[in-house]
């Protein structure tokens, strides 16, 4: 066996969202038929490779993309707190030009610098524990595939 651990980062589906809201955190946002078709994809790709464990967000998205993940290994989801989006000064509202909160000179100053000012914010066990969640998925049996399955941001701290 290798001590080298491979850890698959897995993007949640493609979400039922028809009116364009930054949904962030917000409970309620599930997979659209799509999502759901890219989630089965996800599972046929994991089922020729000898994944051991399933780290997951708490998220609905996310826990819907590594359902079937899971059952197609026979393995359990492990749900982690440290896995949620960070937060977002848009969240549950639409973002663009039109209607949206770009029209909205009060939330331009949180577009100075999307990465600081509130487009993507970490939460604070991210600033707190920014490895705990990282180290956790490849501790339990090193040089065994896992997979870790979340939001875009956390995907990018992950790396």
């Amino acid at each position: 066996m290798s001590d080298t651990t491979i850890v698959h980062l897995l993007r949640h589906g493609e979400v039922e969202n028809p009116h364009g809201v930054m949904y962030g955190r917000l409970p309620g946002y599930h997979l659209s038929a799509q999502g759901r078709l890219m989630a089965l994809a996800a599972a046929d790709f994991f089922a020729e490779r000898p994944v051991v464990s399933l780290f997951c967000s708490p998220l609905e998205r996310a826990q819907e993309t590594a359902q079937p993940v899971a059952e197609r290994l026979g393995l359990n989801i492990v749900t982690d707190q440290r896995l949620i989006e960070s937060t977002n000064h848009f969240e549950g509202l639409t973002f663009g030009v039109g209607d949206g909160s770009l029209r909205r000179p009060e939330h331009w100053r949180y577009l100075i610098n999307p990465c600081r000012s509130g487009l993507r914010q970490p939460s604070a066990a991210h600033l707190r524990h920014p490895a705990d969640g990282r180290g956790q998925a490849v501790v339990a049996q090193p040089g065994r595939p896992r997979v870790r399955a979340g939001q875009r941001d956390q995907l990018y701290l992950f790396g």
